[in-house]
């Protein structure tokens, strides 16, 4: 399958059109200096994402966005390329979240994802479990982030 390309539009997607094995991309996500100081303000206010001349001393060299910032971004790129509003269920949660490389104003992110596990419920038949290996790159095609993510799809048709 094509990266970027479903074979169905985003809105009429169900849980048959999530296919094992299958790998998308999708973005992009410019990270803005102002929103990363607001953001790491109002919800992550530790020195490397708020202070620039601590940031600049710290382990980094500069300031960075908040993690949580970043899953933020992520998640925006996901709910709008890769769920479906006519299918989305809701998620039980992610497992492996990973920050791997800061992210920095200035950045540009996509996402690329692949379908791991696609299973259908056997007490809900109207309704799957897809599991998919969430990667955030940068412009320059480094992985910054990582997860796998569950999503609860409903099913075309039910058996």
């Amino acid at each position: 399958m094509n990266p970027s390309a479903f074979d169905v539009p985003n809105h009429p997607r169900y849980f048959e059109d999530y296919v094992p094995g299958s790998i998308f991309e999708f973005g992009t996500s410019p990270v803005d200096g102002t929103e990363v100081h607001s953001f790491a303000q109002r919800f992550d206010p530790q020195a490397i994402h708020i202070d620039a001349e601590v940031a600049a001393r710290g382990p980094f060299g500069g300031s960075i966005a908040s993690g949580w910032h970043t899953a933020g971004l992520m998640m925006r790129l996901y709910v709008t390329h890769y769920l479906s509003d006519a299918s989305s269920l809701g998620s039980p949660g992610v497992d492996e979240l990973r920050w791997i490389q800061p992210v920095r104003a200035g950045d540009i992110l996509r996402i690329r994802l692949t379908v791991l596990e696609a299973r259908r419920s056997r007490s809900k038949p109207d309704r799957g479990m897809v599991r998919t290996f969430v990667e955030v790159l940068n412009q320059k095609d480094d992985v910054v982030m990582s997860l796998k993510a569950m999503n609860m799809i409903r099913c075309k048709e039910t058996t």
